[in-house]
């Protein structure tokens, strides 16, 4: 169940994702939130300068292990305008991270990307729970999906 707290977290990942696009990069935003609904951190993508391990995602992992203890990373939420792509699913599950929710899906970003007759990724779009076990996770949230749909066909506009 999304609750307000949680759409406001999402919608702050969109403008992440929209500020990306601005920068010429993928629109991709996430927030990573303390159990006392503090933002601890948020990024968004960082692939445009041909390092495409540069996801938001996986730098709220790396931050995590370094500045949060354990129990404080099992009880924090992720928030992200896009699911996990599997590298980032993974890097979620190896730190201990908790609860995840996403604007828009993996299979949504896949369907776009067919309509769009852009090429499929290297890597598979899998579903997180695909990747990771004993996570709660929660999405995609069609409001906010449908923003970065349009996000994206921003992007592939002026490929």
């Amino acid at each position: 169940m999304i609750t307000d707290s949680d759409y406001k977290h999402l919608e702050r990942c969109v403008e992440l994702a929209r500020l990306a696009l601005e920068k010429g990069d993928e629109p991709f935003g996430s927030v990573l939130v303390s159990a006392e609904g503090e933002v601890l951190f948020e990024d968004h993508n960082h692939v445009a300068g041909g390092d495409h391990t540069q996801h938001p995602e996986f730098a709220i992992a790396r931050w995590a292990a370094t500045n949060m203890t354990p129990e404080e990373r099992k009880k924090a939420t992720v928030y992200t305008s896009g699911e996990h792509c599997p590298m980032c699913a993974a890097a979620h599950g190896w730190v201990g991270l908790g609860r995840i929710v996403y604007a828009s899906s993996s299979e949504q970003l896949v369907q776009w990307m067919n309509e769009m007759n852009v090429a499929p990724a290297r890597v598979r779009n899998l579903p997180i729970e695909d990747v990771i076990r004993d996570t709660t996770i929660d999405g995609p949230v069609p409001i906010l999906a449908e923003q970065v749909r349009k996000l994206h066909e921003q992007l592939h506009k002026t490929e």
